[in-house]
């Protein structure tokens, strides 16, 4: 499964704790930022892409549903809050889930189902292009998807392998797993994401692509296993 970006707006310290401490236990999801007001979370949104946005309704200085509807980009929403009555409102708003505080796990994991389960159908629905464009010193480099064999993270890059070259651009593999198409490239570790059609041979261990050996994350294990028997 794909990491997902997530940020918490939330004045409550105890309950962003909370939310952070579960994040923290999940291995798709990747904490970016914890905002005490939706003001400073305006600003972050401004410069960094979002998918997932935990998102108190009782806010200091602007409240959950304005900042929610001054949005452009909006994220996949899971709504925090005590008070039950604003749900309507908030499904109205077509967020993910509705959560109320205190937050239990299975409650919290059951959110995030829904809501990743709608980042990937929009980004599905999003790839239409063929190639992108990455970073490369002081140039911009054309890829195609269906010459990419295997992108691996080196701290803070990436090294890109395709069948005609290798090229390391200064990005996280999160950034560049967000260009490609879902239903092409799937990760199998921390620091691997692979092209499935370009898979040679595989085991519970390790993927196997044009004669090198991949290794597979446990936590990703059951789901390479799950994806190559549908």
């Amino acid at each position: 499964m794909s990491d997902f970006s997530c940020i918490i707006v939330e004045d409550e310290p105890l309950a962003a704790k909370v939310l952070a401490d579960y994040i923290g236990q999940v291995p798709f999801l990747q904490l970016e930022g914890s905002f005490r007001n939706a003001m400073d979370a305006n600003k972050f949104f401004n410069t960094t892409r979002t998918d997932i946005l935990f998102l108190d309704i009782n806010l200091p200085k602007l409240q959950g549903f304005e900042f929610l509807a001054s949005l452009e980009n909006k994220p996949v929403v899971i709504v925090t809050t005590a008070h039950h009555e604003h749900a309507l409102q908030a499904f109205d708003m077509n967020v993910a889930d509705y959560l109320l505080k205190p937050i239990r796990f299975d409650r919290f994991m059951a959110a995030v189902n829904k809501a990743t389960a709608r980042v990937d159908k929009h980004e599905h629905k999003a790839t239409s292009k063929e190639y992108f464009f990455v970073n490369e010193q002081h140039r911009k480099v054309k890829l195609s998807f269906s010459e990419i064999l295997y992108i691996e993270s080196q701290k803070e890059y990436v090294k890109i392998v395709s069948a005609k070259r290798t090229v390391i651009s200064k990005m996280s593999t999160s950034e560049v797993e967000k260009i490609l198409p879902v239903d092409q490239f799937t990760r199998i570790h921390r620091s691997f994401i692979v092209a499935l059609n370009k898979i040679d041979a595989y085991t519970a261990d390790s993927v196997e692509i044009g004669g090198k050996s991949i290794p597979v994350g446990r936590n990703f294990k059951d789901g390479l296993n799950d994806l190559f028997q549908k």
